[in-house]
């Protein structure tokens, strides 16, 4: 066992610290800091994260910070120190979520996971979206259908039409700006983070924040400091005036022989975007679709909707 201890003490730290970013799982870190006096100060150097969470504070809550959303950790953080004693005020307060993340010296790459997502749908729908922000919408892809059949002669209810594909969208458009609005503690507190991203259980949806987007939240959150207000409302972030690239059909047949049915793809932009005034043409937006949901089911009705022809529509900032 001696001589199996030192040659794993042999071992470089830089390997050790490849071994904890491909382990990433937060709790499981935390667990490793128990190990040595070496891990314990290797694992704060940790720059890949990842942290998931077991509930959703109510939105009622007296902190409408990312931390406030993140409590439901405290109690299994706490445990792996100290399992026989009983909670108290002081000791949540000591490993609070806040003071979890602040034992990492350069979270450089971080993924959140939630719980669940955010829309509550109608029976059979599927809304898949994905969004990227800096300090405010860059662009939101955002695919949906409604129930599967196995019969082409299956009765439809197209009802609502485009008002229920609009409905959807602004759904879509609201979850991610609530999602961004939870992240910008994170953003603010962890300065030299490159890649930031929001996710959920379910695969619903996905907010993304890259090395840019994430200089252009905190040079926001500066001018914020020095006393002009933040894009926002309620708890979310202000979504700004989009212009909205839609494709639809009808039905679709999936190769494996199932239909889905009233597929909608949309693609939506800032209006100040570059290109075509619009935020970018139709290649661009074909472009995003793909990259987003390039593979699996949703990749094939992907590839189909693309050959429809595509029109616009705008929405003012809400």
């Amino acid at each position: 066992m001696l001589q199996a201890m030192d040659g794993f003490d042999r071992l470089p730290d830089s390997l050790i610290l490849l071994i904890f970013n491909s382990i990433s799982d937060i709790k499981t870190l935390i667990c490793c800091r128990s190990v040595s006096k070496r891990f314990n100060s290797l694992v704060p150097q940790t720059e890949s994260l990842s942290l998931k969470v077991d509930c959703v504070i109510s939105p009622e809550s007296d902190s409408g910070s990312l931390f406030t959303l993140l409590k439901s950790l405290l109690k299994s953080i706490h445990d792996l120190f100290k399992p026989d004693s009983k909670p108290t005020s002081r000791n949540q307060a000591q490993n609070s979520p806040a003071r979890i993340l602040n034992q990492f010296d350069r979270i450089r790459d971080l993924q959140i996971e939630l719980p669940t997502g955010d829309l509550k749908l109608e029976k059979g729908a599927v809304i898949k979206w994905r969004a990227e922000f800096g300090k405010s919408l860059k662009s939101c892809v955002i695919l949906g259908f409604r129930r599967e059949a196995n019969s082409e002669n299956a009765e439809i209810d197209f009802a609502g039409g485009l008002k229920t594909r609009v409905v959807w969208t602004i759904s879509a458009l609201i979850a991610a700006s609530a999602r961004h609005y939870l992240l910008n503690d994170v953003v603010k507190e962890h300065r030299e983070m490159e890649r930031l991203v929001l996710v959920d259980r379910e695969g619903e949806g996905t907010v993304a924040m890259e090395k840019e987007g994430l200089r252009e939240c905190r040079e926001e959150s500066g001018v914020v400091a020095r006393g002009v207000d933040w894009q926002e409302v309620g708890r979310r972030t202000v979504v700004p005036s989009v212009r909205m690239r839609m494709r639809h059909e009808q039905r679709v047949r999936l190769r494996d022989g199932v239909w889905v049915e009233g597929v909608t793809l949309v693609v939506v932009r800032p209006c100040n975007g570059v290109g075509d005034g619009g935020g970018g043409g139709d290649a661009e937006d074909a472009e995003l679709a793909f990259c987003t949901f390039g593979g699996g089911i949703y990749g094939e009705v992907v590839q189909v909707l693309l050959k429809n022809e595509s029109y616009l529509l705008e929405m003012n900032s809400f």
